[in-house]
C-alpha cells in the first residue's frame, strides 16, 4: 500500500506541475528537451557509488526545485519557474516509474524499491 500511494504521488506531482506549466503557456520544446536533464547526475557514480547516490539524491529531492520555483515567482523571472517545473515533473515521473532517492549500497537500492 505504501508504495503505491509513493507511486501515486509521483504521478500527481507530475501531472500538477505539467498543468502549471500549460497554464502558463511555456514552451513545450523546452519541457522535453529539458525533461530528463536531472538525469545527468547519474554521472556523478562514475566518481564512487557513495558520491554517486549523494549527486543523485540532491538532484533528485524535491527541495532544490521548488526553491528554483519559489524564486522565479519572486523575481518574476520566467524561465526559472519553467526549469523549476520541469524539474519537478521530471521528480514526480520519476517516482511514478518506481525510482526513488539512492542507497549508497548500489544504484538500483532506492527508497522505494529496488530496480
Amino acid at each position: 500500500m505504501n508504495k503505491t500511494l509513493l507511486h501515486f504521488e509521483g504521478f500527481c506531482v507530475l501531472v500538477l506541475s505539467a498543468m502549471v506549466y500549460a497554464m502558463l503557456d511555456y514552451s513545450w520544446l523546452m519541457f522535453f528537451l529539458l525533461l530528463l536533464t536531472p538525469d545527468l547526475s547519474m554521472l556523478g557514480y562514475f566518481i564512487n557509488q557513495m558520491q554517486g547516490a549523494v549527486i543523485y539524491n540532491i538532484f533528485h529531492s524535491y527541495f532544490i526545485p521548488f526553491l528554483v520555483i519559489l524564486i522565479g515567482i519572486w523575481i518574476s523571472y520566467s524561465i526559472l519557474l519553467a526549469v523549476g517545473l520541469i524539474w519537478t515533473a521530471h521528480i514526480g515521473m520519476d517516482r511514478m516509474i518506481g525510482y526513488g532517492l539512492k542507497y549508497p549500497t548500489d544504484f538500483k537500492d532506492t527508497h522505494l524499491q529496488r530496480v
